[in-house]
């Protein structure tokens, strides 16, 4: 992409942003008056949570993805099932989304709860304490925009198809972004998340074990690190739970490692070795692993953008008392 077309791109985007800020009225200090200590609640919660729990920044930014991905940033994703209602969560592909994700949000929530009671939107407390984790574990920081509502509605029937899974073929996972109106380039850098985090080994065990031929593993896997991913997950049948970090080098830092490691066969998922393999996702693959500002300036707007993307205000939606049940 040339510089004028970069910069076409960014002032579309700008444009496009102001009109969803105008349109429904978010701002950054929201709650400044009708709540003056949520940033210190907030920041308070997840420093607690994240020194406890380690893993709950990237559980947080999966959960994050998962909510806003679907149908928007509404906190569909927390709402608990009930017999008359499969929600979102209990969808197949979100089965496996952490217990401390939805444990720091309860918290959060609980904490605002008690200072400022029917005030902050479950909505808003999923978006900046994704922000304020990811920065915490090195990331960039970026604008949170609030005065969401959380939606009435989730669905289990609405999630299959319509969020990416590591086995989907790249035109189909460049496609669920699409329908966001999300480029390749910021599928490609919003896909650095895998900086943190791990993925179970029933996610990839396709890949590196029942191949007929020689080496019983998909190629793209460097041949060590294959072998050893075949010893890590040995027992993953009787044991669901066993998992690998998405980055083996920096597996709690947010850094481009995870760009580095795709050429030299280490990426985890079969959707990591797609990045690097499909010529449309690798010369973006190439330019984060070379250049790490480059890789945050476009993480850090694609979040911002993600984090706008079906947005509900006014009269579409509430403000739960609790975050995992409707009004």
């Amino acid at each position: 992409m040339t510089k004028p077309q970069q910069a076409l791109c960014i002032l579309i985007f700008s444009f496009s942003f102001l009109a969803i800020l105008t349109e429904s009225r978010l701002s950054i200090d929201y709650y400044s008056k009708s709540c003056p200590r949520f940033n210190q609640i907030m920041q308070d919660t997840i420093t607690n949570k994240q020194i406890t729990s380690p893993t709950t920044a990237a559980a947080t930014l999966r959960l994050f993805f998962h909510d806003c991905l679907l149908n928007g940033c509404d906190s569909s994703i927390l709402i608990t099932s009930t017999p008359f209602n499969k929600a979102e969560r209990d969808a197949d592909i979100n089965l496996s989304l952490p217990g401390d994700a939805f444990d720091v949000i309860t918290r959060a929530k609980t904490a605002l709860e008690l200072q400022c009671p029917n005030t902050v939107s479950c909505s808003d407390i999923l978006a900046v304490a994704t922000r304020d984790l990811v920065t915490m574990v090195g990331g960039p920081y970026y604008n949170v925009y609030l005065g969401r509502k959380d939606v009435r509605v989730s669905k289990a029937a609405d999630v299959e198809g319509n969020l990416p899974k590591p086995t989907m073929p790249m035109s189909q996972i460049i496609d669920i972004f699409a329908k966001g109106k999300f480029s390749v380039q910021e599928m490609v850098a919003l896909s650095g998340a895998h900086t943190i985090g791990f993925s179970h080994c029933n996610e990839f065990s396709g890949n590196i074990y029942n191949y007929s031929r020689i080496p019983h593993y998909d190629a793209h896997y460097n041949p060590r690190f294959a072998e050893a991913l075949q010893k890590a997950c040995a027992d993953f049948q009787k044991n669901p739970t066993l998992s690998v970090f998405n980055d083996i080098m920096s597996p709690n830092k947010f850094d481009n490692l995870y760009y580095q490691n795709l050429p030299k066969g280490l990426g985890l998922l079969e959707s990591d070795h797609g990045l690097f393999n499909d010529p449309r996702t690798k010369p973006y693959v190439e330019l984060y692993a070379r250049d790490q500002n480059e890789f945050f300036k476009a993480f850090a707007r694609a979040m911002e953008k993600l984090s706008l993307y079906g947005i509900k205000t006014g009269r579409r939606g509430e403000i739960r008392r609790r975050c995992d049940a409707f009004n």
